[in-house]
């Protein structure tokens, strides 16, 4: 279940229970997230999605990403929404524009990296993402949805797998789009990311203390879903 837009905070969304799913890039954690979101009837929030979607606004409105006070303008200003296609596949829709696909590019992902990285911004996306708590559920993907955005939650899981696994996926999920792409130059992608993430000083990927970690080299989807749909219900 997603959300058409920015929800508002609602009385009792406090008392919403909430999954977080974080992870490094190509770990699984987006396809697992949508699909426990689906099979629970949660809401569900693409954290990701939002800093590419701002990545994007800054880049269509020619923003130099080493300025925080303009990202910081532009994290306020930019209207992203998620909505649910005909074929099932969300879309994300930047200030008007369906921008689903220049958010799946490398450029989009290392400009979010970037931006992620500036701690005002940050700060202006955070209540963003905790006004889609909501009943019955939400089900949380991202790299800081459990040790910042929502550290009271009462699921947490850390997904993770090889780099070497995590590119490959990356290289199939291109390929099968058309998408010429070179599969070294895919791995060296996810290991600086992966090297920006856990070093930034301000919420670095890691696990939440009471996070439960799940390496899903080798794993199955289907196996993945289920090891993490035991931990709720």
């Amino acid at each position: 279940m997603s959300d058409p837009a920015v929800p508002t905070p609602s009385a009792d969304a406090r008392t919403a229970a909430v999954l977080t799913i974080d992870g490094p890039s190509g770990s699984g954690k987006g396809t697992i997230s949508r699909l426990i979101a689906s099979r629970l009837g949660w809401h569900y929030l693409d954290s990701g999605a939002l800093y590419r979607g701002v990545g994007v606004a800054a880049s269509w409105a020619g923003l130099d990403l080493a300025d925080p006070a303009a990202l910081v303008r532009c994290a306020f200003d930019a209207q992203i929404r998620f909505e649910d296609a005909a074929d099932g596949e969300l879309r994300v829709i930047v200030n008007g524009v369906d921008a689903t696909d220049e958010l799946r590019t490398e450029t989009a992902g290392a400009a979010a990296s970037a931006i992620a990285a500036v701690p005002e911004v940050r700060s202006a996306l955070k209540e963003r993402q905790r006004a889609f708590r909501r009943p019955p559920g939400l089900v949380a993907d991202g790299r800081d949805m459990g040790t910042v955005i929502f550290p009271d939650a009462a699921f947490k899981v850390f997904l993770t797998a090889s780099p070497d696994e995590r590119a490959e996926r990356r290289y199939k999920q291109l390929k099968d789009k058309g998408v010429s792409v070179i599969f070294d130059d895919l791995l060296r992608e996810i290991l600086a990311r992966d090297a920006r993430d856990a070093n930034r000083a301000v919420a670095p990927l890691r696990p939440a203390d009471d996070a439960v970690c799940i390496d899903t080299t080798g794993l199955g989807i289907d196996t993945v879903v289920e090891r993490v749909l035991a931990l709720v219900t």
